[in-house]
């Protein structure tokens, strides 16, 4: 509580000086690159001002990644961590912790001081399949974890070898339903939210298929790509160059609207598995304890970041839409895809391990 009064009492003081002038001019900003953030999003700005006449922060931060470098996820966290640590004037060292379906990254976050220098980049979704997938966790994200916003939204993407007999998915399903138990689907981990995403595709097309998970996407393309796992319903971004190359092949997108980067490809619902809709929704999380006013301050700075015409571009080019989120609606989303999730274990008969 003593900081924080030292906070508001500093930015009092400092209304008329540059660094509250600046702040203002970039609250102006945002809602210029953001018009329909709400009221609420853009609470706690003259607390970002604050925190920088204490001249937070002092040393280097570090956003820990749970999946290994070149996936969407890793894409994300570095993008937006190079302009916010060019904003800042402190380097942000990205972590890649991969494994256990997010758990390790995600619990060395958990177990990190709340003190505003370690932050967790992950999918808010894939919290919610963790935790229905797995019977015992050191952590409840919706307890252990502080939402700090939605970054954006991956496009998830159904993609088999380019020397697949399937030309569309209906064909590959009706290959699936001839050999029942033999065909086989990749994921980036047990547990994880592309593994129910393959899950949520078994249950809708009424085939039996085996799991093959990995450690990440980037471990999957190559078994893929050499036909070693039959299909993968993965984030799009990591697959393009080789989509591109027509060393892969994409047969359907799971979201609800096409993709702009794969536009010739249908929608699961165009083509007749309208109950398959899956999309990584990357977010960032903060130590549960962490200060409200760290909070602000790093969901402004990624409000700013995603508003530079470079990221968004980049992103874009990657099959990631921006669509920034305050702390309060990230949190409201991560507790709706507990609950969607857990409803997909228990249709599929999953026991949670």
């Amino acid at each position: 509580m003593k900081a924080k009064l030292q906070i508001t009492q500093r930015r009092d003081q400092a209304e008329d000086d540059p660094t509250s002038r600046l702040w203002s001019s970039e609250r102006r900003r945002l809602l210029r690159l953001f018009p329909g953030l709400s009221t609420a999003a853009m609470a706690g700005l003259g607390v970002h001002a604050g925190l920088q006449a204490q001249s937070f922060p002092t040393k280097p931060l570090r956003f820990v990644v749970p999946f290994p470098a070149g996936g969407g996820v890793d894409l994300v966290a570095r993008t937006i961590a190079e302009k916010i640590s060019s904003r800042i004037g402190q380097s942000i060292v990205i972590e890649n912790r991969p494994g256990a379906g997010t758990a390790i990254g995600t619990e060395i976050v958990v177990k990190s001081p709340p003190d505003g220098y370690t932050w967790l980049v992950s999918p808010v979704g894939g919290q919610g399949v963790l935790h229905a997938m797995k019977a015992k966790l050191p952590f409840d994200a919706r307890k252990d974890l502080v939402s700090v916003g939605r970054i954006a939204y991956g496009t998830v993407a159904l993609i088999v070898p380019a020397n697949s007999k399937a030309k569309t998915v209906q064909e590959f399903v009706a290959i699936a339903k001839a050999n029942p138990g033999k065909m086989t689907y990749a994921s980036s981990g047990t547990g994880a939210l592309i593994h129910l995403t393959g899950e949520m595709f078994k249950l809708a097309a009424q085939v039996d298929m085996i799991h093959v998970p990995y450690k990440g996407t980037v471990q999957i393309i190559p078994d893929l790509i050499d036909g070693r796992v039959d299909m993968a319903l993965d984030s799009l971004p990591a697959y393009l160059p080789h989509l591109k190359a027509g060393r892969v092949r994409a047969l359907a997108v799971a979201s609800r609207q096409r993709s702009a980067l794969l536009p010739d490809q249908p929608t699961m619902a165009e083509v007749g598995l309208p109950s398959v809709v899956s999309f990584t929704d990357y977010g960032m999380f903060a130590p549960a304890g962490t200060p409200a006013e760290l909070v602000s301050f790093m969901n402004k700075e990624m409000l700013l970041a995603l508003g530079m015409d470079d990221v968004k571009a980049k992103l874009s080019a990657a099959g990631i839409d921006v669509a920034p989120s305050n702390p309060e609606q990230m949190r409201a989303e991560l507790l709706d895809e507990y609950k969607k999730w857990a409803g997909v274990v228990k249709a599929a008969g999953l026991k949670p391990e």
